[in-house]
């Protein structure tokens, strides 16, 4: 297991292997990750605790929507997303294991364009 420390919070990967990647995110209070895609990866979240304010792209359009504690939601590759936090949230991600494959369109962090942590 690794942590890895996110301006938004930070990311335990737990399983990480040439078939799967599985990690826990927590997101602070008021922090988001970046608006971005994967041109491979494919993910599933599982809301853990709180609740996330996802944004992403269906039929070519930027919806919001809330999805509270027990929720998840799959992220197909080339789908743009950003997950916020209003209060600290944390959820689960299983994933394909491309693990650094991230392309960031927006970012507030000051890492638009890279694949920093």
């Amino acid at each position: 297991m690794r942590t890895v420390p996110k301006p938004w919070g930070n990311e335990l990967i737990f399983a990480e292997n040439e078939r799967y990647a599985g990690k826990i995110l927590h997101l602070e209070p008021g922090q988001s990750l970046s608006l971005q895609y994967h041109e491979r990866k494919d993910e599933t979240f599982y809301v853990l605790r709180g609740e996330v304010i996802l944004s992403v792209e269906l039929e070519g359009e930027m919806k919001e929507m809330r999805l509270p504690e027990g929720s998840a939601y799959r992220i197909r590759p080339r789908q743009r997303h950003r997950m916020r936090a209003d209060a600290a949230c944390d959820l689960i991600e299983v994933s394909s294991p491309e693990l650094d494959d991230v392309v960031r369109v927006e970012d507030r962090y000051g890492r638009a364009g890279t694949t920093a942590p």
